[in-house]
């Protein structure tokens, strides 16, 4: 059964940080293009980074300079890097994947979340 799970949310005070991990099985991610998306409440989805089979990363302009993401083929798993938190990250973070390699808006399949909250 395909599945992505995530981890490593939790509650973080503003300037922290927190490595999120997006570990799949049932399938290789050696292939896919994989993205993290962030879901405040009242609000909208948001894309925050994008990583490409080949590598190649993309990041909002809200988290550009702070997060990083990553991915271990070996390991089957894709991270994002969260430094310099504020509040306004606050969200559930959701992987997901495409059954393409390179990154776009729309995505195959998806993780549970995870919640990520930032607050003194």
């Amino acid at each position: 059964q395909l599945q992505l799970v995530e981890s490593g949310g939790g509650l973080v005070q503003p300037g922290g940080s927190l490595n999120l991990s997006c570990a799949a099985s049932g399938f290789t991610l050696d292939y896919s293009a994989i993205g993290w998306i962030r879901q405040a409440p009242g609000k909208e989805r948001e894309g925050v980074s994008c990583i490409s089979s080949s590598g190649t990363t993309h990041y909002s302009d809200s988290v550009k300079g702070r997060f990083t993401i990553s991915r271990d083929n070996a390991k089957n798993t894709v991270y994002l890097q969260m430094n310099s938190l504020k509040p306004e990250d606050t969200a559930v973070y959701y992987c997901a994947a495409r059954v393409i390699w390179y990154c776009g808006d729309k995505y195959d399949y998806w993780g549970q979340g995870t919640q990520v909250t930032v607050s003194s």
